[in-house]
C-alpha cells in the first residue's frame, strides 16, 4: 500500500509539471543605474507573482555592464542613461538633428576632454651641438613648440580648442631645474642657459605646460580650466673638461 501511494504521488507530480509550464510565466527585466553603469537583473513572474529567486543568483541572462561609446561620446552615453533614454537613439538624434536643444556642455566636461588629448611633447635642442659641452660654459637650451588646434565632440556638439604652450620646465640632468614662460632660442639669443659644474654624462629634458580656450558650435571663446603638462624626452649630453694647451708660434 505504501508503494502504491508513493507511485500515485510521483504520477501526480509528473501530470502537474506541464500545467505549471502552461501558466502565464515570463522573465521580467529590471534596470537600475549604479555609478554611471546599468545594472540589469531578471525575475521570473507567473500570474502577477514573483519567484523567490532572481537572475542574479546565477542565471545566464543576468549581466552588469557599463554602456559606453567611443572617445568623447561616452559623456553623451552617460547622459542618456541618467535620463532613462536609449543611448544609441539619444546620441544619434543629437548628432543628426542640429535644431534639437542639446544638453549643455559644461567647462568641467571640456577640461576633462582637454586633459585626455594626446598633446605632443617638446623636442629639446642643445648648443653646443653634437651632444657635447664644457664645464662652466653657458650651455644653451631651446625648443620649438607652436600653437595647436583640436576638435572634440561632447554631448553631440562640436567643441573647438585653441591650445598654447604657456610654460616650460627645464630639467638639466644634474639635479637642477628652472621654469620659464618662453621656449628659449638658438644662439646668439641665449634665453635659457645652464652652467655645468663638473664633468660627466647628463640627460636634460623639457616639460611643456599647455593652456587652452574652447568654443562650442562656433560660439564665443572661453578659457579652459586648468593646464596640462606633457613631459618631453631626454637627450644625451656629455659634459667635458677643457684642457689648456700651450701652442707656440713664430
Amino acid at each position: 500500500m505504501r508503494w502504491l501511494i508513493t507511485g500515485l504521488i510521483a504520477s501526480l507530480a509528473i501530470v502537474m509539471a506541464p500545467a505549471r509550464a502552461e501558466a502565464a510565466c515570463s522573465w521580467v527585466r529590471s534596470e537600475e543605474m549604479i555609478n554611471g553603469a546599468i545594472r540589469i537583473s531578471w525575475q521570473y513572474r507567473c500570474d502577477g507573482t514573483t519567484s523567490s529567486g532572481s537572475a542574479e543568483a546565477g542565471d545566464a541572462h543576468a549581466t552588469t555592464t557599463g554602456i559606453r561609446d567611443s572617445d568623447w561620446d561616452a559623456i553623451c552615453v552617460r547622459t542618456a542613461i541618467s535620463v532613462g533614454a536609449d543611448p544609441l537613439s539619444y546620441c544619434n538624434e543629437l548628432a543628426d538633428e542640429p535644431d534639437l536643444v542639446a544638453p549643455q556642455v559644461t567647462p568641467g566636461m571640456v577640461a576633462a576632454a582637454f586633459r585626455r588629448l594626446p598633446l605632443p611633447p617638446a623636442q629639446l635642442q642643445v648648443q653646443p651641438p653634437d651632444g657635447r659641452t664644457l664645464v662652466n660654459l653657458a650651455t644653451n637650451f631651446y625648443t620649438d613648440q607652436g600653437d595647436l588646434t583640436r576638435s572634440v565632440t561632447l554631448l553631440g556638439r562640436q567643441v573647438d580648442l585653441r591650445i598654447t604652450a604657456t610654460g616650460y620646465t627645464w630639467h638639466f640632468g644634474d639635479g637642477t631645474t628652472t621654469t620659464t614662460s618662453d621656449p628659449g632660442a638658438p644662439y646668439p639669443a641665449l634665453d635659457v642657459t645652464h652652467d655645468y659644474r663638473k664633468a660627466g654624462r647628463v640627460s636634460p629634458s623639457v616639460d611643456t605646460t599647455y593652456s587652452a580656450e574652447f568654443s562650442v558650435d562656433g560660439g564665443p571663446w572661453r578659457p579652459v580650466t586648468g593646464t596640462v603638462t606633457i613631459p618631453g624626452p631626454s637627450v644625451g649630453l656629455r659634459v667635458l673638461t677643457a684642457t689648456p694647451t700651450l701652442v707656440g708660434h713664430r
